[in-house]
């Protein structure tokens, strides 16, 4: 058994085809074929259920796919971490982010990682919270940019910055002139959220003060959708600090006023598995974020000197 062969089977549980696998790999089909099924004999067990239309894992093959993304990943930090000369972030990284932060922190961060660390190759993943850090116990990402905080005992995280919210309504909407917008105000408001799954959902509730809504009520997969129905009069909603600030949205424009609220804001943070090989490089980057805070965020309250790597309770 080789890592050849176990990067061959990843790729393969990856893609669930063996040719794209196979191009991932830079080999060919029969070549990717063969190398699975030595392996399948090498461990006297059957990896791939395989039919004419698709390829997928037997219960056996996913245990099996768990452990080989771990020594593949430990595998590279030895490699990388022997290589000579090296220097701080470099090579490949691959970071999960959530898709209300996404398009709206990624045009500023990309450029600032490649400015400051020229050598780094940064893939991003954008998905929900649940699914990134499904990713990110599977070893398929390095770290992952969430919402705080997560209930989980296997993961370490840095906070970067604190982002507001901000309420968004039509121009024609009576709170559109308003100086600032309290809980009280939105207990009888029509309020447009995101499907669930999506962490700024129970945060959005949380700064109006709800607990829930009603089953009935529209719940859109972007914020794009929702400030679209919001722009024509069919509710309102609350943004995070970054999209409320999107120079091009619906027209007639939205009015966005500042929020009061006990949860007024969510806390953005970088997070990785516990025993992470290169936590220290991730410590640099989440450093640097906090060097060039995103406009209209706020830097987060240290009790303890910023270095300090702060673990989720």
């Amino acid at each position: 058994m080789t890592l050849r062969e176990l990067r061959y089977l990843i790729a393969l549980a990856d893609r669930a085809h063996f040719g794209r696998a196979a191009e991932d790999c830079h080999i060919s089909q029969p070549t990717l074929s063969t190398q699975i099924r030595k392996l399948e004999e090498y461990l006297g067990v059957s990896l791939i259920e395989r039919n004419a239309k698709s390829v997928s894992l037997t219960p056996i093959g996913e245990e099996v796919v768990r452990s080989a993304r771990q020594i593949v990943s430990q595998a590279d930090a030895l490699l990388a971490a022997t290589r000579l000369p090296r220097g701080p972030l470099e090579g490949r990284l691959s970071i999960g982010i959530i898709p209300t932060l996404g398009p709206y922190f990624l045009p500023s961060f990309i450029p600032l990682t490649k400015s400051r660390f020229p050598r780094l190759q940064l893939a991003v993943h954008e998905d929900l919270t649940q699914h990134l850090l499904e990713r990110l116990r599977g070893y398929q990402i390095d770290a992952a940019l969430l919402a705080l905080p997560l209930e989980n005992h296997d993961l370490e995280f840095l906070p970067l910055f604190d982002e507001p919210f901000w309420f968004a309504c039509s121009p024609q909407h009576p709170l559109a002139q308003a100086e600032w917008v309290a809980e009280a105000d939105l207990r009888e408001e029509t309020l447009l959220l995101l499907a669930d799954g999506h962490c700024l959902r129970g945060q959005a509730l949380a700064a109006c003060g709800r607990q829930a809504e009603p089953e009935d009520d529209f719940r859109a997969v972007s914020l794009e959708t929702i400030c679209q129905l919001v722009a024509a009069g069919l509710g309102c909603t609350l943004l995070p600090a970054l999209a409320a600030r999107r120079p091009m949205w619906p027209k007639p424009p939205l009015s966005i006023r500042p929020m009061r609220s006990n949860n007024d804001s969510r806390r953005i943070g970088l997070v990785w598995r516990r025993g992470y090989p290169k936590a220290h490089e991730l410590e640099l980057l989440a450093n640097l974020v906090r060097e060039h805070l995103p406009e209209g965020t706020r830097p987060v309250p240290f009790e303890a000197p910023p270095d300090t790597l702060y673990r989720l309770p």
